[in-house]
């Protein structure tokens, strides 16, 4: 069998399969069976795997507010990116987790736009409606730097999941956002990685190959996007928002954040998981007031009138 044969049969198994199946288990057990006898091709097979993003299909409540947004697609590198900006105004920009799709935070965007700002999403590289194919983190904030330079100065930045990790290396690299706000951020790429491993059989040994080989592919070290040690370079105005129920990324990796981000404040939820917080009405509200507030802080006009009661500093926790 092949590389791009074994690689096929995994993908397949992945997309047909729930993570309880009986069909997860064999597959499993094959990569164990792999690791041990072939480790470099597993090392192969795990990095394709890595970094090839699941693609589920884009639901219909997505489908109709990209409807009413202004399509705008652009060009990144090599590949095309597709993006969608709602309202007038000051801009901030939603960023999408791994997996993820722009859609997926469109509960911020009427609240956002209502208050004056103009709301800009994007499908990643290898995401969504935008060029599919193999994508690394480095590739995804070099998305985030071009949505956001094709849009001007950013009053606000919402992000969530591993697009928290990669909007945070992008503000590392000189983006400039007048407020953060991230929503179940992953604080480094190895905790994703030792959970892809153990949830497909890959061993450790295999899991640091793959590791070695993905570092070589982007000339850099993983640890160049650690949030947690990037933070205290950074000064803009950050609000973390994590679940204690997460389980995808643990709520330590937001407390760590936090604690290490000069002036940051962290709000603590119960129950709402990793996807489903981004559609909570007190989550939405916490960031959009937040942005909405930092925006008058500075001086910047929007459109609409500013709700002095709309930053809820009291559910707030500055650490």
């Amino acid at each position: 069998m092949t590389d791009a044969e074994y690689i096929a049969m995994q993908k397949s198994t992945i997309v047909r399969s729930s993570p309880t199946s009986r069909l997860m288990p064999l597959a499993r057990a094959a990569n164990r069976a792999l690791s041990h006898l072939a480790p470099e091709l597993a090392a192969r097979a795990a990095e394709r795997l890595f970094l090839t993003p699941p693609r589920p299909r884009r639901p219909q409540t997505e489908i109709d507010l990209l409807g009413t947004a202004r399509a705008r697609p652009m060009r990144v590198g090599a590949r095309r990116v597709e993006t969608w900006v709602w309202g007038a105004g000051p801009s901030v920009l939603l960023v999408h987790g791994w997996g993820g799709r722009g859609g997926q935070l469109g509960a911020f965007v009427e609240p956002l736009a209502t208050r004056g700002f103009s709301v800009v999403t994007f499908d990643a590289p290898g995401h969504g409606a935008s060029d599919a194919g193999l994508v690394t983190i480095p590739e995804m904030t070099d998305a985030i730097l071009a949505v956001a330079a094709a849009r001007g100065p950013l009053a606000g930045l919402i992000a969530h999941s591993v697009g928290a990790t990669a909007a945070t290396r992008a503000l590392y690299e000189g983006l400039d956002a007048g407020a953060v706000v991230l929503v179940g951020p992953a604080a480094d790429l190895v905790s994703p990685s030792v959970r892809f491993a153990a949830a497909l059989g890959f061993t450790p040994a295999v899991r640091e190959r793959m590791r070695q080989r993905i570092e070589a592919r982007v000339g850099r070290s993983w640890s160049a996007f650690d949030a947690a040690a990037l933070a205290p370079s950074l000064d803009a105005p950050l609000l973390v928002i994590h679940d204690r129920g997460d389980g995808e990324v643990p709520w330590q990796h937001g407390l760590a954040i936090t604690h290490a981000w000069r002036g940051a404040g962290l709000l603590m939820t119960d129950g709402l998981g990793h996807r489903r917080i981004l559609r909570d009405p007190d989550v939405v509200a916490a960031a959009v007031a937040f942005v909405n507030g930092r925006t008058a802080d500075r001086g910047i006009r929007t459109s609409a009138a500013t709700d002095p009661q709309a930053t809820p500093l009291e559910i707030l926790m500055s650490v």
